[in-house]
C-alpha cells in the first residue's frame, strides 16, 4: 500500500496536533485532539515494528520449550513443549502472530506453574528467561509457606 499505514497514521498525527488542535475553541477539546495524535504517532510506531516484535517473541519461546523439553519431568508438559517447539509462523499478519503467541503464552504458563510448584529446582540456564520473556504473567509468589501461580 502507498501511502503505508505508518505514514498515513503520521501525516494525520500532525495534522490533528499541529493544525487542527490549536484552532479548537476549549481547552479540552484542543487536549483531546493533541492526544489523539500522540495516539496515532505511537500507532504508526508499533505499525512499523509489530510483525518483527511479535516473530522474535514467538521465536525466543520456542528456543525456550526446545531447551526446557528434556529437562521436564512432566510427561504432558513435555510433549507440549515439544509441540510448540516445532511449531512455526505460517504468516506475518499480526492477527495470526498474536494467536500463536497465546498459544505459545499458555505452554509458558504451565511452565512456569511447574517452574514455581518445583522452586526451578531443576532449573537450567533456559529457568531464568521463563519470567523475562513475559511483558506480564504469570510468576511466582510465597503465600504462607505454599508457593503458587498468579496470573496478572
Amino acid at each position: 500500500m502507498k501511502p503505508e499505514v505508518d505514514q498515513i497514521l503520521g501525516l494525520s498525527a500532525g495534522q490533528l496536533t499541529g493544525t487542527i488542535a490549536p484552532l479548537l475553541p476549549t481547552v479540552f477539546a484542543q487536549g483531546s485532539a493533541s492526544l489523539l495524535g500522540f495516539m496515532m504517532m505511537f500507532a504508526a510506531q508499533e505499525y512499523d515494528r509489530a510483525a518483527d516484535i511479535r516473530v522474535a517473541e514467538n521465536g525466543d519461546l520456542r528456543a525456550l520449550f526446545r531447551e526446557a523439553a528434556p529437562l521436564v519431568g512432566d510427561h504432558d508438559l513435555k510433549i507440549a513443549l515439544s509441540r510448540a517447539a516445532e511449531t512455526r509462523d505460517d504468516s506475518l499478519k499480526v492477527s495470526m502472530l498474536d494467536t500463536a503467541n497465546v498459544e505459545l503464552r499458555r505452554v509458558l504458563i504451565r511452565l512456569q506453574v511447574l517452574g514455581c510448584a518445583q522452586g526451578f529446582r531443576r532449573a537450567s540456564s533456559a529457568a531464568p528467561r521463563v519470567n523475562p520473556l513475559r511483558r506480564r504473567g504469570p510468576f511466582c509468589v510465597n503465600s504462607r509457606s505454599h508457593e503458587k501461580a498468579v496470573t496478572v
